[in-house]
């Protein structure tokens, strides 16, 4: 088990594990670690807490301080400079005709790097602009093609459900979600219903999918002819929840039945 503490960057929104290195740590207190690219400053996210190794990827880089009001005046600093190389990396793609649609920019604490995310349908060949950038800015540039998925975290928006959107709030990684997941729940294959802001499947979709595929155990689908004690006939509707579905009899009408009950009950 090690000592560590939960840090988040507001730049990827993405939370890590750091040694808090005997300091003395709070949730939300603004602290300087070091990372494989360099210095960032980054948000405390948890109290220091115990983890198991096979959760971690060691070795744990470490918190080195908290940080003070010169940190956060150069965090500002280096927020104005990144403003203006967006600004910057968006004239010289549209001179060099590149198709890059420019999301954001940001430097690492140190200024050891400056690191542009941006869309684009294309493969697109930028290193005569990372040059440019690289003689302007005097430091490291990485350009990173990223996904709608991706956008969508970082410039955050209101989701279908009327709350800030799961994946600029609280999801840290993009798990797999598939159209099976929605015909699991029983929802209406309509992309405006299914589809989040960014025209993709919902997140949410893979929230409750296992608890619909454990309750559907046991039961039939719609549309199988099921064989029970009162005769042959078409599954019309399932109820999970109730863990009930209707067959419709030839003769006898609509006949409801229990997975855990062998009785039927007529509708």
């Amino acid at each position: 088990m090690y000592d560590v503490v939960a840090v988040a960057f507001n730049m990827t929104k993405s939370i890590y594990f750091f040694s808090p290195n005997d300091l003395v740590l709070k949730k939300g207190d603004k602290v300087i670690v070091e990372t494989e690219n360099g210095l960032q400053c980054g948000v405390v996210k948890s109290d220091i807490r115990r983890e198991k190794k096979e959760n971690l990827v060691l070795p744990l880089k470490r918190i080195l301080r908290i940080a003070t009001k010169m940190d956060l005046l150069q965090v500002e600093e280096n927020e104005k400079k990144a403003s203006k190389a967006l600004r910057d990396a968006k004239k010289f793609s549209k001179d060099l005709n590149l198709d890059m649609n420019f999301v954001d920019a940001y430097f690492t604490f140190d200024k050891n790097q400056l690191v542009f995310s941006f869309l684009s349908d294309n493969r697109v060949d930028f290193r005569d602009l990372a040059k440019k950038l690289a003689q302007k800015y005097k430091t490291r540039i990485e350009l990173r093609q990223i996904g709608v998925r991706d956008k969508a975290k970082k410039i955050g928006g209101l989701g279908p459900c009327g709350l800030f959107l799961c994946c600029n709030s609280f999801l840290t990684d993009f798990n797999s979600v598939s159209i099976n997941m929605a015909k699991n729940q029983f929802l209406a294959l309509n992309p405006s219903k299914i589809n989040g802001i960014c025209g993709r499947l919902l997140c949410c979709l893979g929230y409750e999918d296992d608890i619909y595929t454990e309750l559907k155990k046991g039961l039939p689908h719609v549309g199988m002819v099921a064989d029970t004690e009162m005769g042959m006939g078409k599954v019309v509707s399932v109820d999970v929840f109730k863990g009930t579905y209707s067959v419709d009899l030839k003769e006898k009408g609509i006949i409801t039945f229990s997975k855990d009950k062998k009785n039927g009950s007529i509708e």
